[in-house]
Parts: structure tokens; sequence; C-alpha cells
């Protein structure tokens, strides 16, 4: 008898043991999965779920996102998450490929971080319709707007951590704001109204816009798009013409076109990141977006 009831109590605790696990199990499957198209996207969702759910970069860090064909593996990255924070305005268009090619295109949930924020057109573009700028998320107004949007519908997702999300975003915001009055205060010193500046393209439109800086010439006609011999003579004389004396070139992807620039017109270069390179990591965003303030701050002061 006493063999037996040993026996049912080895039994017992095998089986509550194997329930324990097929519970841990679920709960761990049960963790969100939220995928991202881009490297702030990831800081911002990061810093937005803490522990509470998983973030899931769809396509490599060290690739350039436009233009970018998608990859067997994109796919399936696309296959095991439950929503996707995109751009959805022109800088991750290929993330709607991979969802068509996935066969979840009208199954997959997707957090559109721009719903909330305030565009512009692109800044210097060379065609004659007025295109949205995509780069929202070189910005700190901007960003703050993304990061609560974000928190917002996946606190809609998931409502048990709907408040968490919510507190987690005001507490990056709050982050974010002190990277602006950084600059403020930094440069609050300098003339703003008297600066001229040229960029190799309009992905720093909302930077510059919210800081007061004024853009008189984008050197690329599109990004990624070289200018033609007429169209570059062109923006040389606009420099000229215009005073500039500052032309910001871009930290990944950049060809030779700034060095072009400076010897014809002898304006100073200075490097912004498009936060678009790299490992996907929590604090990219604050680390590069305050290099491009110290940067400016730089520019502005003549260092």
């Amino acid at each position: 008898m006493l063999v037996l009831r040993s026996r049912i109590r080895c039994l017992v605790a095998l089986v509550l043991g194997l329930m324990l696990s097929c519970l841990q199990a679920d709960l761990a499957q049960a963790r969100l999965r939220v995928g991202v198209t881009l490297h702030p996207y990831y800081s911002f969702v990061k810093n937005i779920v803490g522990d509470k759910a998983d973030v899931v970069p769809i396509i490599p860090g060290e690739v350039n996102p436009h233009g970018y064909e998608p990859q067997a593996e994109d796919i399936k990255r696309a296959l095991d998450v439950d929503v996707i924070v995109v751009n959805g305005i022109g800088h991750d268009e290929f993330i709607f490929k991979i969802i068509e090619a996935s066969g979840r295109k009208d199954k997959l949930p997707l957090i559109y971080a721009n719903a909330s924020v305030a565009l512009i057109p692109i800044g210097g573009d060379k065609g004659g319709e007025k295109i949205v700028n995509p780069h929202t998320f070189i910005s700190t107004n901007a960003a703050i707007q993304q990061v609560y949007e974000i928190a917002r519908r996946l606190g809609e997702i998931e409502p048990a951590h709907a408040e968490f999300y919510r507190r987690n975003g005001r507490d990056y915001a709050t982050k974010i704001r002190q990277l602006r009055a950084q600059f403020m205060q930094q440069t609050a010193a300098h003339a703003k109204d008297d600066f001229r500046a040229a960029t190799m393209h309009a992905g720093y439109d909302y930077l510059f816009q919210e800081f007061g800086l004024r853009i008189s010439a984008v050197v690329e006609p599109r990004h990624g798009v070289a200018p033609t011999a007429k169209q570059l003579a062109q923006t040389i004389a606009d420099i000229k013409a215009a005073n500039v004396s500052v032309i910001f070139a871009e930290q990944y992807f950049g060809g030779n076109l700034a060095e072009t620039v400076q010897r014809e017109t002898g304006v100073r270069v200075y490097t912004l990141s498009h936060i678009t390179d790299g490992p996907f990591t929590a604090d990219k965003f604050e680390v590069e977006m305050r290099q491009n303030i110290e940067t400016l701050a730089r520019a502005l002061e003549g260092k």
C-alpha cells in the first residue's frame, strides 16, 4: 500500500510538472511579437513595450531600406509576428511586398506610426507633383507623436498592458524632449535667421523645420537619385546665390557629391545620421539623434 501511494504521488507530481511546463510554454507563446521596418521604430517600440513583448526587425539592419527587395527570410519573419509598425508613407514600401508574399495582406494588423503626424512635402523635389516627406523619424517633435501613436495602438491590441505601454511612452517622450531642450540651450546665443544651409537630400526637413532652420538648397532631386550634370550645376548656382555656408551630407549611403559641392562652392561639410543602418538597439534613436543635434549646434556655431 505504501509503495502504491508513493507511486501515485510520483505520478501526480509528474503530471503537475508536465502541466506547469505546458502552461509556461503557452504563456511564452502568448507574448506579443511586434514587427518593425526601420531602426527608429525598433527604438520606439522597445522603449514602449519593455519586457512585455518581443520586437522583431523584419529586414536586416545593414541594408539600405530605399529600393530594398524582399528576401525569403523577411517573409518568414512576417509570418511570425502579431502586428507590424510601419512608416507607410514612402520609406518602407518593401514591407507591403513582404506582407503580400506572406499571404497575410488582409489579416496582419498594421500600426501606421505617422497617423497623427503633420506631414510636409519633400523639399527641393525636382518633380512636378508634391510628394509627402516620409522622414518623420528624423525629428524630435514628430518622433514623440509617433511614440504616442504606437503606444496607443499597442494598448488597443493588448489591453492588459495598455497602461504600461502608455506610461513607458510618456517616459520615453520625456527623454526625446530633453534632446530638443539640449539643442535649444546650446544654440540660444546664435542667430538662426541668418543660417543658410544645403542638404544632400530632403531627409532632414522635419528636423530643420522644428528648430527653425532654413534649407536653401537640396542636391539630390530624389533621395538616392544622383542629379544630372545640369541639375547639379543649377544647385551649385543656387547655393552660391543664397550665400549658403554649410552643406549636410549623410552618414550612411553617401557618395562624393558633397565633396563636389564643397569644391565648387567652398561650403563647410557636416554629416548627419539617417538612423537607418547598423544593429537594432533600444537606444539607437537617442544616440544618433543626439549626434545630429550636436552636429547642428556645431554648424550654427561655425565649429
